[in-house]
């Protein structure tokens, strides 16, 4: 829908032009009306309407001065010139400034009509034209991107676009940097998670930063030093935090190249993202970046899987099962993690390997505790979870939970005396920053087994029996006179108050103050 403007000093023809004509099924919506010309100008400048019914001759501001002035301030809208004067003079000044119709009072209603046919088809034709060229320019544009990044345009090559050019395309900055995405959650909201979103970068006309697909994978050229300047402090935040499983941005993994400064040298800054997005598999557990500073570190490697190398881990986590010892088993583990992040196979041939090897040590610690075998999944499971994961740290911690559960089913009482132990150590340390991974290797466990064993033997998780002890502790505190609420927070081990109060109110169902007050206690 079109807007329209009428101005006029007469309000009895401002309202009977608003119903000469059936305006809303002519394509036009009221967006205002006029009585002087300073108010039209106002109007016009505020509203930018598709077309303004203009009295020649208006108090304040004449309806030429009103045009003129308009134009000036950029609008570029229609203008229906109404004068009760026929006088050439005004007509031509009107010409002059692009207005269309010159049209005499009293208004005849079929010229008006046909005025307005006239008028609303030249606005669509504009508008396809309009929409024709940004096509266009986007398709332009979309190719542009693609040989920038991959080099194929060059600065003074027979692309034929100026400065201008890349200005019109709002591809002209003084810095450059390309980052490289893959989102690989499963979830049906992690699909249209967006990295607008995720990155957080006012991008009002795109000036920011463009984002289109290369190779399956999303890729971001980031421009100007406000974009970068955003970026550098969304990584730091997002590589500092400490993710839901299962949320979008968990689920997310960046890359990114040097910073460059023309545009012949994105390609540059693309490169090294690309190589580095492919190292992805092999990052550390809670690792979602790759920058160019990590690139001296990753040098090409000669080293090969081999058969041999599956054999002598599979014989070595064989005697980890047979012999109980969870120690060796993570000495293995870890050694073989080591082993493959240094080899120069495809992450398809690690897999492959790794399921070989699991296989293997399913058929050998079958061959000699047949009770254990059904311990283990279906090959077909293991086939597909191996397939599934994301990282290699992940197959690895995969390929212990499962032995560890083989070698729990034969060492039930050592296990429950090692949770007596873990639940001893919390009550003596829950006023410390406390977390699973960091106790877990004290006990012989890795952190994911150990949490699902925690779990299953005390009926909640690690994070949640760690609070409960917490809050239980503060409520004996906050019956003490001469404490804080704050100085309990801390005496707990929740070094901001504010989280303190939410956890408090989470478990007790009332905050700190109140549960003190409950008890008339003064705080």
């Amino acid at each position: 829908m079109e807007t329209l403007l009428i101005a006029d000093d007469e309000k009895n023809i401002r309202d009977g032009l608003k119903c000469i004509l059936d305006w809303e099924a002519l394509g036009f919506a009221l967006c205002g009306e006029a009585a002087n010309g300073e108010e039209a100008l106002s109007s016009i400048l505020k509203n930018n309407p598709s077309l303004v019914l203009l009295d020649i001759r208006m108090p304040k501001l004449t309806g030429i001065d009103i045009i003129r002035i308009a134009r000036e301030q950029g609008y570029n809208g229609r203008f229906i010139i109404l004068s009760g004067y026929s006088d050439f003079s005004y007509a031509q000044a009107a010409i002059r400034y692009g207005v269309e119709y010159y049209l005499t009072k009293p208004i005849d209603e079929d010229e008006l009509l046909d005025a307005i046919h006239t008028i609303r088809e030249s606005i669509e034709q504009e508008h396809r034209r309009s929409d024709n060229i940004a096509l266009y320019r986007e398709k332009a544009k979309d190719v542009i991107l693609h040989e920038l990044i991959t080099g194929a345009w060059k600065k003074d090559g027979a692309t034929g676009l100026s400065s201008a050019d890349f200005r019109s395309l709002e591809l002209n900055a003084e810095v450059y940097q390309v980052a490289i995405y893959e989102k690989f959650g499963t979830a049906p909201e992690h699909k249209s998670y967006s990295f607008a979103d995720m990155l957080s970068i006012t991008n009002s006309g795109k000036h920011a930063f463009e984002h289109f697909e290369k190779d399956g994978k999303n890729v971001i050229l980031l421009k100007g030093s406000f974009a970068l300047r955003r970026f550098a402090e969304f990584l730091s935040r997002y590589e500092r935090s400490d993710f839901q499983a299962g949320s979008p941005l968990d689920a997310l993994f960046l890359a990114y190249g040097h910073p460059v400064e023309s545009l012949d040298e994105i390609c540059l800054s693309y490169d090294e993202a690309y190589t580095l997005i492919q190292r992805r598999f092999f990052c550390i557990q809670g690792q979602h970046t790759l920058g160019y500073e990590e690139l001296p570190a990753m040098v090409p490697h000669s080293l090969q899987i081999s058969d041999e190398k599956l054999q002598s881990y599979c014989d070595a986590l064989t005697n980890c099962v047979q012999a109980n010892n969870r120690k060796q088993l993570a000495a293995t583990l870890l050694s073989l993690e080591k082993y493959l992040h240094n080899v120069d196979n495809s992450i398809a041939a690690v897999r492959l390997f790794l399921t070989d090897l699991f296989l293997q040590l399913k058929e050998n610690v079958g061959k000699t505790y047949s009770s254990s075998r059904g311990a283990f999944p279906s090959n077909s499971a293991i086939i597909d979870r191996i397939e599934n994961c994301h990282y290699l740290y992940e197959i690895i911690l995969y390929i212990s939970e499962q032995i560890k559960s083989v070698m729990d089913g034969s060492d039930s009482s050592s296990r429950d005396a090692i949770l007596d132990d873990i639940l001893c150590y919390i009550d003596n340390n829950y006023q410390n920053n406390i977390k699973l991974e960091t106790i877990a290797p004290l006990f012989g466990y890795n952190s994911a087994y150990l949490g699902k064993l925690f779990t299953k033997s005390i009926g909640e998780n690690f994070n949640s029996y760690v609070d409960h002890r917490r809050i239980e502790h503060s409520k004996k505190l906050l019956e003490r006179r001469n404490i804080k609420v704050y100085e309990v927070s801390d005496l707990v081990g929740y070094k901001n108050v504010d989280y303190f109060h939410k956890k408090f109110k989470k478990y007790v169902g009332i905050s700190p103050a109140e549960y003190r007050k409950q008890l008339k206690l003064d705080d």
